[in-house]
């Protein structure tokens, strides 16, 4: 895919919704063969976030969202949700955040599992370019409800949370630099859950493939915009594993100090782990106007997702 051109786009607003209740390692250890250090070497997670519904996680980071970009419900053309979880069959729970919010258009929802957000980034920046003012983008997953709290493989990784991003159209050059997609469907069996079942994963076998994927997309992406990895600020990884992370960075020529990473504190969020990694980052003051940052994501189908933006950070609150 080439560099993205058309009419810009600026992201204007931003934020992020989390269960209340914590679940940390020790309590994992209470019904599971595992400890707290069994748990934190292998992953990097220490605790994570458990509880509410997808719709309802994403309306609330969808409502922050809009609150830092000045704006209501009443002013979106689009609202996207990249979800794996959706609360019902259908319809979408892209609707049922439509009704919460307000939202004067359209809504749908995007299922390209813990890559989504960057899919719906991707599609908004899409719709953005082909007429509609502005776009609200969400991630939003409540992976606990197709979890097997048994299966240590699979417990000890997931959990819930949302984060949201405004797009609104701009004159001149678009935040969104190039962007690549990908899939490859003849590995769906190494991570499923079928129909009102919960998740099976052959975790060497996504471990390895996710690390080549997302490295092979991300270097795609810089090569499609002429940039090169020393002018990225910021890399914002799909919070899976630490050492997936690791690994990807190492190879692209990232140091660690340069990858947002919210994972300790909120595990697996599937298609919210971008989003909650992009405004933790924001929040800390790690991303400065003209910033470019580098988002990628990994999932289930395999999918894969990355697009470069540069970071206006223009919000309103």
């Amino acid at each position: 895919m080439p560099a993205v051109t058309g009419p810009g786009l600026r992201i204007t607003g931003w934020g992020t919704a989390l269960p209340d209740k914590v679940v940390t390692n020790a309590d994992l250890a209470l019904t599971l063969d595992t400890s707290d250090a069994w748990i934190t070497e292998r992953t990097g997670i220490r605790q994570r976030h458990i509880g509410g519904t997808t719709a309802g996680l994403g309306a609330e980071a969808g409502a922050a969202a809009l609150a830092v970009a000045g704006l209501t419900g009443a002013d979106i053309d689009v609202v996207l949700l990249a979800t794996s979880t959706p609360d019902q069959t259908m319809p979408g729970s892209s609707a049922h955040i439509h009704e919460l919010l307000g939202i004067r258009g359209g809504a749908f929802d995007i299922n390209a599992a813990c890559s989504g957000f960057v899919y719906a980034l991707v599609a908004g920046a899409g719709l953005v370019a082909t007429g509609s003012h502005r776009v609200l983008v969400i991630g939003s997953d409540t992976m606990s409800r197709i979890t097997d709290w048994e299966d240590r493989s699979t417990a000890i990784l997931f959990a819930d949370g949302a984060g949201a991003v405004v797009l609104e159209a701009s004159d001149g050059p678009g935040a969104m630099l190039s962007y690549d997609l990908g899939a490859d469907g003849t590995t769906r069996h190494l991570l499923y859950a079928e129909l009102g079942g919960t998740m099976i994963m052959d975790g060497r076998e996504v471990f390895r493939r996710a690390v080549r994927s997302m490295v092979e997309s991300a270097q795609t992406c810089l090569d499609q915009a002429g940039v090169t990895v020393d002018q990225v600020a910021l890399l914002v990884p799909h919070q899976a594993n630490l050492r997936i992370i690791d690994a990807a960075a190492s190879r692209l020529g990232i140091s660690s100090d340069r990858a947002a990473i919210v994972l300790d504190r909120t595990g697996n969020t599937s298609a919210g782990s971008v989003p909650l990694a992009l405004v933790d980052a924001v929040e800390a003051g790690r991303l400065a106007p003209g910033d470019l940052a580098l988002l990628c994501g990994f999932g289930a189908g395999m999918t894969t997702a990355s697009a470069l933006v540069r970071w206006d950070g223009t919000g309103h609150r």
